[in-house]
């Protein structure tokens, strides 16, 4: 299964360009749910990468645990959210050596919290790959509370932290990991438009 191709009207949205393996050199893969695809595909075009690769699956009720496993990483680990696993995840970047790669797979949500976490500790913007696979769905923060809320498919939605009904802007922030929500019916309360599915 290919990358989403997400359309090109959202100038701030970053671009997934795809995984392209460095060979043996040090690797850190950070993959959820479909992303697990992608590194499976990066494997089977050049095994030589999951030599020296530290692998953190986060399955989301997918079943690819198994053969991301069997592909013989140096290290795997599993676990049931980027929240759990963010202690591993920052410990493996502090402790990476001079030309490691980052390889991130799945949603924009992780890619985009993972991207931000790898910044802050200093990897270098060209050694972050990224493809997305699996769903669209936007991590969004509300402009008045800034609460995140996950997993948004519909627009306008309501913010799971404030309840107000929030417009999904095409504004993606990078430091964040997020799109920006703002109420929707601030200047006429209670008037909505008809809910509609996010598009990529």
């Amino acid at each position: 299964m290919p990358g989403t191709e997400f359309s090109p009207s959202i100038a701030s949205r970053p671009v997934y360009a795809g995984l392209v393996a460095q060979g043996a050199m040090p690797a850190i893969m950070l993959a959820d749910a479909e992303g697990a695809g992608a590194l499976i595909d990066l494997a089977a075009r050049d095994p030589a990468v999951m030599e020296r690769a530290h692998v953190i699956f986060i399955p989301a009720g997918t079943p690819h645990g198994a053969r991301l496993r069997a592909l013989g990483a140096r290290i795997y680990h599993e676990s049931p959210s980027y929240a759990a696993c963010l202690e591993r995840f920052r410990k493996a970047l502090a402790d990476a050596h001079m030309g490691t790669t980052l390889y991130l797979a799945g949603t924009e949500g992780l890619i985009g919290q993972a991207t931000a976490e790898a910044l802050a500790a200093g990897l270098p913007a060209g050694a972050i790959q990224s493809e997305h696979r699996g769903s669209i769905a936007r991590r969004m923060q509300c402009v008045h509370c800034k609460g995140i809320t996950e997993g948004v498919t519909t627009d306008p939605f309501t913010c799971s932290h404030c309840g107000l009904t929030l417009f999904v802007r095409d504004h993606y922030s990078r430091r964040l990991g997020a799109f920006q929500g703002v109420c929707v019916d601030a200047e006429t309360p209670g008037v909505l438009p008809p809910v509609q599915e996010i598009r990529p």
